[in-house]
């Protein structure tokens, strides 16, 4: 096991890396669902972009109003 250099714990206490992850977590369970419905695996890149296209707007004004309460 690695002890974190100090870069690493400024990644990790970044709030534009914290929301990366968590836009990242959102499109890998759009993934999910989505290859559920299809019956087979979408791909990331075809998940990515349905996402961006129908939900990251709202995720983001969502995200925006959770973190400013």
């Amino acid at each position: 096991m690695s002890v974190p250099t100090d870069n690493q714990k400024l990644l990790e206490q970044s709030s534009l890396y914290r929301e990366f992850l968590a836009e990242r977590a959102e499109i890998l369970r759009h993934k999910w669902l989505e290859s559920e419905k299809a019956g087979r695996d979408v791909g990331f890149e075809r998940a990515l972009t349905d996402w961006k296209v129908k939900h990251r707007a709202q995720w983001r004004k969502d995200r925006r109003k959770l973190n400013a309460g």
